[in-house]
């Protein structure tokens, strides 16, 4: 087995072994399938992923048949690093799927491995995955890698909202998200209790000199409004954070 760069010919094998993937690994209605190949995989974005140098996609070739692919992107450079020795880029693991009729071959391992390998060569200074909740071997096949979960959040498709999990490499307790135009940083050490979840503390910078706001654990969004009493609610799910002495020196 090879693993090696997609070409413009593997397009459609890609969107198959999605299909196929997707259908064996989530509960979802298969219209939501269809309309999830269709936004991911459509023509126009595969060739993106193909060509971007943003974006990094990766195919399984079994004797030159498609049986598995990884897609990731990497993010901005991290100007605040000064040491060029530790500069890199963020990056996220979008996908990894593998055809059903391949599954407990090692293949999802091998694949995953020489992603993490290309990732770290093209100076990926963290690793983010990402995974449908309800996807258990999927949450499972991270955890078993050594990636830890650092929060959740909600993806439509096909009009429906799901709830998706993140994990990281390396947890260092802050996540970079981005918000608009501009990144900031969840802290998952420092959080406050909610009346559904608890609110993470949010900074503009990595140096978490700034505070931005606050992260919501129940939906995963950012709840930056505050009311004349100093009480943060999300206005995404209703969760709501009494008010603190201080809140109004942050916000």
């Amino acid at each position: 087995m090879e693993i090696r760069t997609a070409r413009e010919a593997d397009k459609p094998a890609i969107r198959d072994v999605a299909r196929r993937s997707l259908q064996a690994s989530y509960s979802l209605r298969p219209q939501t399938i269809t309309s999830g190949i269709e936004e991911w995989y459509n023509e126009a974005q595969l060739t993106k992923s193909v060509t971007s140098d943003e974006r990094m996609l990766l195919v399984a070739d079994r004797d030159g048949q498609i049986v598995g692919f990884s897609e990731s992107t990497l993010t901005a450079d991290r100007p605040w690093v000064t040491d060029k020795e530790d500069r890199g880029r963020d990056a996220l693991l979008l996908w990894l799927h593998i055809d059903p009729e391949y599954r407990g071959e090692g293949i999802g391992s091998a694949l995953f491995e020489t992603t993490l390998d290309r990732l770290d060569a093209a100076d990926a200074a963290s690793v983010q995955g990402r995974v449908l909740a309800n996807n258990q071997d999927g949450t499972q096949f991270f955890e078993s890698h050594g990636f830890e979960r650092v929060g959740r959040t909600e993806i439509d498709i096909g009009g429906r909202s799901h709830v998706e999990y993140r994990y990281v490499a390396e947890a260092t307790g802050l996540e970079p998200l981005e918000s608009g135009e501009q990144t900031v940083y969840v802290d998952h050490d420092e959080s406050e209790g909610g009346s559904e979840a608890p609110f993470h503390i949010v900074y503009s910078d990595p140096d978490r000199s700034a505070r931005y706001g606050y992260y919501c654990d129940n939906c995963g969004r950012l709840a930056n409004a505050m009311d004349a009493m100093g009480r943060i609610e999300c206005e995404a799910c209703g969760n709501t954070r009494k008010p603190t002495r201080w809140d109004a020196a942050y916000l």
